[in-house]
């Protein structure tokens, strides 16, 4: 799907970029696979089996069940080398804005360069020696290429993101970064440098949001600290803020009156094509950068509110959990061994029945745990949890690791 255009009013462009409308289109879908008229079984006498399942993982990564967030955090603290820790030792001289406007920039270049890199590449982290894949490859090579300044203009103050610095940047400086070579094959080092040129592209056209002397993505804390209440910031206005500020850096699949939406779908159940009615949005990278963005903007003093009221990510290695586990089934099995694209019904369907079953595997871990949905967030299920349970049964069912489904995407889903 691409370069879609559909007449909208602003009310309801504006609810299909929030986590209630993410929340409602998919459970229209999931009723439609109750009903056994999607690609997928429905199989809820699985569900306990997938929450204990879950919080064994989570209680093996966090014993004391002091669980973070779901964030890019985490990956740049990959092998138990506390790599923020050390950063903030190095930005130690500037005030606690400044300090977050740099973890901002990091955070914001890293996930938007964790598309998949490939089963093969493997990145060599020169201060550990240790070799990375996957996610946590690509988020040690970003921190690394942030801290040596390959995304700043100002090479007397590396540890920045700025629009001329990422207008600089050339394929072959991002391969050499991720140390791409023959012996080591990288998926989509092309894809990745152009995203990063239109977020520079981004920086000077969204005023709004990164207005400032030196165009950069930190500047999103000035906006934010502008339109905090006291010091709390809610999470939804993180969300809106990525989904408008950001818009212009996807690729061209769906514009809303004006506004290229990104992560929103078709479903024929739902509509006739051309219908809003029809949408089924899931905005999971926004989200993914949503969640990653509250631990910088804490440290500019900032308090994030509503953190429950955002959506699991609708992601292969959540969807990959649910129909790992039975939780799910394909009515027809020969489709696992078939390639899909990002907009065909059945990953729609897939997409929407993770975010469905997320919140009901959220909700039964709450019940189990004993705690409350603001003690013990949806991120919290999602890192502890889902995420990294996902990862361990597709290990177990299948030795790559790979997801259950293959998919054909432009690295900017998943």
């Amino acid at each position: 799907m691409s370069n879609v255009t559909l007449t909208c009013d602003d009310s309801t462009r504006n609810f299909l970029l929030t986590p209630t409308a993410i929340r409602q289109r998919a459970a229209l879908l999931a009723s439609f696979a109750e009903n056994g008229q999607t690609h997928f079984r429905v199989h809820r006498d699985q569900l306990e089996k997938t929450v204990d399942f879950v919080l064994k993982v989570t209680k093996e990564n966090y014993p004391d069940l002091k669980v973070p967030i779901h964030s890019r955090f985490r990956h740049f603290q990959a092998g138990g080398f506390d790599r923020i820790k050390n950063l903030i030792k190095k930005l130690s001289h500037l005030s606690a804005v400044e300090r977050a406007k740099s973890l901002v920039d990091l955070v914001v270049v890293s996930v938007l360069l964790d598309a998949g890199a490939g089963g093969e590449w493997k990145y060599q982290d020169a201060a550990t020696g240790t070799h990375y894949s996957r996610s946590e490859g690509l988020g040690v090579a970003s921190f690394n290429m942030f801290e040596a300044g390959l995304f700043s203009s100002d090479k007397t103050n590396p540890l920045r993101v700025d629009a001329e610095g990422l207008a600089q940047l050339t394929v072959e400086k991002l391969k050499t970064a991720f140390q791409v070579g023959p012996q080591n094959p990288f998926v989509g080092a092309e894809g990745r440098c152009e995203l990063l040129k239109k977020l520079g592209t981004a920086l000077a056209v969204q005023k709004t949001y990164f207005s400032g002397s030196v165009l950069r993505p930190g500047n999103l804390v000035d906006y934010f600290l502008t339109c905090s209440e006291g010091k709390n910031l809610s999470a939804l206005k993180i969300l809106s803020a990525v989904l408008l500020g950001f818009d212009s850096i996807w690729p061209p699949r769906m514009n809303l009156g004006g506004i290229n939406v990104g992560d929103i779908w078709h479903h024929p159940l739902l509509g006739a094509s051309g219908s809003t009615e029809s949408l089924v949005p899931f905005h999971k990278l926004s989200q993914w950068l949503t969640y990653s963005l509250f631990e910088p903007l804490q440290e500019s003093g900032l308090h994030i509110t509503d953190a429950e009221k955002l959506t699991g990510l609708a992601e292969y290695r959540n969807g990959g959990l649910i129909l790992d586990c039975g939780l799910i089934e394909l009515r027809d099995s020969s489709m696992l061994l078939k390639l899909h694209l990002q907009e065909s019904p059945l990953v729609v369907e897939w997409r929407a029945l993770t975010v469905t079953l997320l919140d009901e595997i959220w909700q039964l871990s709450l019940k189990k745990l004993g705690f409350g949905a603001e003690q013990f967030p949806l991120a919290r299920i999602l890192e502890g949890g889902t995420w990294a349970a996902g990862r361990v049964i597709a290990k177990q069912r299948r030795s790559d690791g790979s997801p259950p489904l293959q998919l054909q995407t432009d690295g900017t889903l998943f």
